[in-house]
């Protein structure tokens, strides 16, 4: 089953790194986002993906052409033609299509494109920018129980601020950023390939109209998961799980 991954965003909010490089190449300890991310789909035997990429894209190609000898010792032999032996294996048994979706689609755009890739029934949807400890053999089993054209990932997300109650005026106590009851879409996805049925042929966010079309018609489950999640919008979240990774304490982290 194909895992599709959106890669082609500008990350405006990170700019401190992505004027040099596309976000989800930005480095968690010594490998990139991505890595992370298609690592926690692979720990789940989910090994085909399909990238979505757009600004700075050739970067991203770049990386996954040259990921053996980045990843491993070898020799090269430069006499007449280059003959190169690696000796270590520490490449993942990923296989990897690139498409590039343009500088300035919108995600729908970007799904509609890869549509051609997809030959199974279902198939998995993640951003390029999440990490969670999400169960992925969990999350698809929801969405074949369900039989829904799409599966969500419901998390409650953490209020960037702090808040107070009141009464009569006065306020009485203080909760620094609570968890919110309302879930929102973690986006660590499910579905089926009769979602290019709802994606319009003009530019368009996959999050308003496709989605918004998919609940009308009471064709969204959910799989509530309680555990860890964050995105990386800006610097300062590249730095907190930077700190996560470097302390050992990387929740996402489901791997050996």
């Amino acid at each position: 089953m194909k895992t599709v991954i959106f890669c082609g965003g500008k990350g405006t909010r990170m700019r401190e790194e992505t004027a040099f490089r596309p976000k989800p190449l930005v480095l968690i300890g010594d490998k990139p986002i991505i890595w992370h991310i298609m690592k926690t789909y692979s720990q789940y035997g989910f090994n085909d993906f399909i990238l979505c990429v757009g600004y700075k894209g050739d970067m991203i190609k770049r990386y996954f052409v040259e990921m053996p000898w980045l990843n491993n010792d070898f020799t090269i032999t430069t006499e007449k033609h280059a003959d190169i032996e690696f000796h270590t294996g520490n490449n993942d048994a990923w296989n990897v299509t690139i498409v590039d979706t343009g500088p300035e689609s919108q995600t729908g755009t970007r799904l509609k494109q890869v549509e051609k890739y997809i030959d199974t029934d279902n198939f998995m949807l993640t951003y390029g920018d999440g990490l969670s400890d999400v169960n992925i053999d969990e999350l698809y089993k929801i969405h074949h129980k369900n039989g829904k054209i799409a599966t969500l990932t419901g998390i409650k997300p953490t209020s960037p601020f702090g808040v107070f109650q009141t009464s009569n005026g006065v306020v009485t106590s203080f909760k620094e950023k609570p968890v919110l009851e309302d879930r929102v879409n973690a986006g660590f996805m499910v579905l089926n390939k009769k979602i290019f049925d709802y994606i319009p042929d003009y530019d368009c966010a996959f999050e308003q109209e496709p989605l918004h079309k998919l609940a009308l018609d009471s064709q969204i489950s959910i799989f509530n998961h309680d555990g860890f999640w964050t995105a990386i919008d800006t610097y300062k979240d590249i730095e907190r799980v930077n700190e996560m990774w470097e302390k050992g304490e990387a929740p996402w982290k489901n791997w050996e």
